[in-house]
């Protein structure tokens, strides 16, 4: 078992972009971290008893806004029914309005060990065009903070953003590099149907989103910050060497990991499975020792699929190899046959027994990868 996704459901205010499940009334926290707590407890048979959790990721949501001691309890009881590695990574996703000085140190003294600070951007104007909680002074002075206390910090950014020129999105990745954090996520504005970001460019109040300038951050990104010695080892993921996310990492591996919350994802290798996404439901129902979930299993074609698609985002690829001893000689033929189109305008490459998106390809990673998936094979 490689990791613990735990979803903290709660946020300040709702993100314009945003389609995550999260509600921004708090009046049910405490019942929540009780409900959270006891679906920990309810897992434990799904985990062997010789298996290793390896990663701890809170997530949502924002999980700042519940006080370290309720975030150490939920910690604490992770730690009593599994086994946690030594050198597990504890990750704590974090909004730069919620971390003044005392919460970072408070932090820093807990088992969390790294920080994902969603930051967005550092100029006014895209923050309050997307209705975040911090401004830019806040988002520059908690990294400042931050950067003191941890030395594991992720930030998140985002391209994209109408109205935001060539030189803006390059300024946001120099003060990114400034603060000399070792992981950058970054992640291109896409309008969920969800969210109040359609109704909002449909009634004019904000240009729509426009695919080329999204690509032109992009390959901007790509460059300042390989040249700054960040390994682009997935495709909205940048770290400097020994500074990748364990966490994800392992969703992008295909391994093992269990989603505690309403909302949460867990997968087992033959199933997948998540819980419901009202908070109301899910508390109620582990207030009757009940998992509020449903499971499909997985095809071979299902896996298949999966493995391309998380595959060809990374620096890994697709292994052949791979694909022949876990699918199937015909899946590899398939792939082969599928992938060649692409190989032959350079988005995709051989290296080897490896498939792999070209440079030039990763933009389009993951529409490559929906062409070289299976309706069904089996």
């Amino acid at each position: 078992m490689s990791g613990i996704y735990i979803h903290i459901p709660f946020c300040k205010q709702a993100c314009h972009y945003c389609d995550f499940h999260f509600s921004t009334s708090m009046k049910k926290k405490d019942e929540m971290i009780t409900a959270l707590c006891n679906e920990i407890k309810l897992r434990k048979p799904e985990v062997d008893t010789n298996e290793t959790i390896k990663t701890i990721y809170f997530g949502g949501g924002t999980p700042t806004v519940l006080s370290i001691d309720k975030l150490q309890h939920i910690i604490n009881v992770i730690y009593k029914y599994y086994h946690v590695a030594d050198n597990a990574e504890i990750t704590i996703e974090a909004n730069p309005d919620d971390l003044t000085e005392e919460k970072i140190e408070l932090l820093a003294k807990s088992n969390v060990n790294r920080l994902s600070i969603g930051i967005q951007s550092f100029f006014e104007e895209d923050l309050k065009m997307m209705n975040r909680a911090h401004n830019a002074k806040e988002a520059k002075k908690c990294l400042s903070m931050a950067t003191h206390y941890f030395d594991n910090i992720s930030i998140d950014l985002i391209y994209g953003i109408p109205n935001m020129s060539i030189d803006q999105w390059k300024q946001n990745i120099q003060l990114a590099l400034d603060f000399k954090v070792p992981h950058i996520s970054c992640y291109a504005l896409t309008v969920e149907p969800n969210t109040a970001l359609p109704k909002l460019i449909e009634k004019g109040e904000i240009p729509s989103v426009d695919d080329n300038l999204a690509q032109k951050h992009f390959e901007i990104l790509v460059t300042s910050l390989e040249k700054e010695g960040f390994e682009h080892y997935e495709l909205s993921n940048f770290g400097k060497p020994g500074y990748f996310s364990k966490n994800n990492t392992a969703y992008w591996q295909g391994k093992r990991y269990l989603g505690i919350g309403p909302s949460a994802h867990s997968y087992n290798g033959k199933q997948r499975s998540w819980n419901i996404n009202n908070n109301v439901k899910y508390i109620k129902a582990l207030q009757q020792n009940q998992l509020p979930r449903e499971i499909e299993d997985l095809t071979v074609t299902d896996t298949y699929n999966e493995y391309i698609m998380t595959g060809l985002r990374t620096i890994w690829g697709v292994s052949l190899q791979r694909i022949e001893k876990d699918f199937g000689k015909k899946y590899k033929e398939y792939l082969l046959k599928q992938a060649q189109k692409h190989i032959d305008t350079h988005l995709l490459y051989l290296d080897g027994d490896t498939v792999l998106v070209t440079k030039k390809g990763k933009f389009l990673s993951d529409g490559i990868a929906s062409d070289l998936f299976l309706l069904n094979l089996e």
